[in-house]
């Protein structure tokens, strides 16, 4: 586990997130608008998904309206679901996840950023994706942090 916050919380929220739904791969990415961009500050397996990564907004345009704009989570239930939405399909399905759901982390109808939550295909529904939204919350200091120090620094 690779972490950066300024808190430190995060990966007790990973842990968390482990115990309540379950979890192989978890990143917590910051929204950097200015340059339409999710930064990576947190990251359980930094070898394929480095913290300070960054992935560009070339996802499904659906997506990015779906999850930046209208802040609603995504579930992608299987593979084919991750395969449609995502550049890095591959990479996933090597970590044996099939499945994802992406949560944003939302101050004041600004949005800061991006819990992402991945396992095996069929590990995710509505309830996961519930009890995901109520933790999201517990993201923002870091997130907060993460996108002032962009602000500050341009990266």
């Amino acid at each position: 586990m690779s972490d950066t916050s300024a808190t430190g919380l995060l990966p007790a929220l990973e842990e968390e997130i482990r115990t309540t739904v379950g979890v192989r791969l978890f990143t917590v990415l910051a929204w950097l608008p200015e340059r339409r961009v999710l930064h990576r500050v947190h990251s359980s397996h930094p070898g394929p998904y480095p913290v300070g990564g960054e992935k560009s907004v070339e996802v499904s345009g659906g997506w990015l309206e779906q999850c930046i704009a209208r802040q609603l989570p995504y579930l992608g239930a299987d593979r084919a679901a991750v395969r449609e939405v995502f550049a890095d399909h591959r990479t996933i399905d090597e970590l044996g996840c099939g499945a994802v759901v992406n949560i944003p982390v939302v101050e004041g109808g600004r949005t800061l950023g991006m819990l992402n939550v991945l396992d095996a295909e069929g590990s995710y529904d509505d309830e996961s994706v519930r009890a995901l939204a109520a933790l999201a919350s517990r993201a923002v200091p870091d997130l907060r942090a993460a996108t002032a120090r962009a602000d500050r620094t341009g990266r």
